[in-house]
This record gives C-alpha cells, sequence and structure tokens, in this order.
C-alpha cells in the first residue's frame, strides 16, 4: 500500500514527542472576557490535494476515524498505524467548519482542517473531498489535551489556568512546566454558575452540557 498525502499550509504547533506536527490550534485554549476561558483557537488548517482521497489505500475519505497520520512541518501524510512514520490517531472526522459541527472528544490533543478540494477530472479515480477537521490524538506521550496536560482545543475538568492580564485568563500545565505557573484548576463541571461551590474564585466556559466550569486558586 502506498501513503496518501495532503501538503498545505499548517499553522502553529502540535504537541509531539520528538519532531512535531504543526498545527494552528494554541496549546491554550480561546479567552473570554470577564476572567472566563473561551473556546479555543481553530486547529491545524491545510489544503488536502486531490491525490489524498484515491479510495486505495487506507480508504476512501482522507484521514478517516482510526487513520493515523505523520510527523510534519508543513505537511502531512496519511500513514499506516502500526507504522513507524505514524504520529497521531484521528479519533473523530467531521465535515464543515469547527464553529457549526460537532466538538472533538475532550481528550483530543489538536485538530486538522481540511480545506475542501474538488478536482476538475477524475481519471485517475480521485474523489472530491469536503471542507472539514479531524480531531487527533497523539500517539505517544505528551498528551496536551488530557486533564491537566495544558493545550488540547477544549478546556476540560482537571485543567488549570493564569491570569494573562485584563480579566483574562489561559491554560497552562498543572504540573507547573509551562512557560507560565499555573494560578487556577477547574474542579468541576456544572450547568450554572449557581452550581459551583463557594471555593470557587473563577468561572471557566466549558462549552457542551456542562458549560461552567468552577476554578479554585492554587
Amino acid at each position: 500500500m502506498r501513503d496518501r498525502s495532503s501538503v498545505g499550509v499548517v499553522c502553529g504547533l502540535l504537541m509531539l514527542a520528538g519532531a512535531l506536527l504543526a498545527g494552528c490550534q494554541s496549546p491554550s485554549a480561546g479567552v473570554a472576557e470577564d476572567g472566563r476561558l473561551g473556546e479555543p483557537a481553530t486547529g491545524t488548517s491545510a489544503a488536502v490535494s486531490p491525490s489524498a482521497t484515491r479510495p486505495s489505500g487506507y480508504g476512501a475519505v482522507f484521514l478517516a476515524v482510526d487513520e493515523c497520520s505523520s510527523f510534519g512541518t508543513t505537511s502531512f501524510t496519511e500513514v499506516p498505524c502500526a507504522g513507524e512514520r505514524a504520529a497521531a490517531r484521528v479519533v473523530a472526522r467531521h465535515d464543515g467548519a469547527v464553529r457549526d459541527g460537532p466538538r472533538c472528544p475532550a481528550t483530543t490533543d489538536f485538530v486538522l482542517h481540511i480545506s475542501e478540494q474538488r478536482p476538475a477530472s477524475d481519471e485517475d479515480g480521485d474523489g472530491a473531498v469536503p471542507r472539514g477537521y479531524a480531531c487527533m490524538r497523539n500517539l505517544q506521550p505528551p498528551h496536551p489535551g488530557d486533564p491537566g496536560g495544558g493545550g488540547g482545543p477544549r478546556t476540560v475538568v482537571g485543567d488549570c489556568v493564569y491570569s494573562s492580564g485584563d480579566g483574562q485568563v489561559r491554560e497552562t500545565a498543572c504540573d507547573g512546566k509551562g512557560e507560565r505557573k499555573p494560578e487556577y484548576r477547574v474542579t468541576r463541571a456544572v450547568a450554572g454558575r449557581a452550581g459551583c461551590p463557594g471555593s470557587t474564585a473563577l468561572y471557566v466556559r466549558l462549552g457542551g452540557d456542562r458549560p461552567v466550569g468552577c476554578a479554585r486558586p492554587l
């Protein structure tokens, strides 16, 4: 079987061991006003070439669920998950834009955004690739999407944040090994602020069915 490659612009840093796969999602989640941690910035953006869509190789859909990508800085390749080039696995795959689609699983390490491609001709078996995004999980540690990991596209219970000024906070690693020391830890996710315990010093926006995170000082 042959690799299926996607070459394009990849922005940002993907938290991988050894060589790093670049992405435009920040290790820290996005920031909202009033001292709340908002939804994250978007993930890696890449233009997918028509050759990435051939139904031969690893499947009819480029980077489908359970398929793997290689390491990369300005491009990435779909590779066998058992191969030495494999770096991360797709845990969820959706069409459309992140803001309009389902949320990635809580422990997603980073997001790859795939640009829409519609080849004018299909004589070699290529097909169209709709705009979409893949939620990725590193095959090896570190896992910035894990609780306390200091990154990932979502903020979850167990994550830590620090004050970045102007009433805003950003996520950082709870073990203190990040660039900034943690100041608060999210200890609970609730439906509304009234559900937070009295020790809560900060309300963090998580999204989902329980959108409010109760954070206490460290």
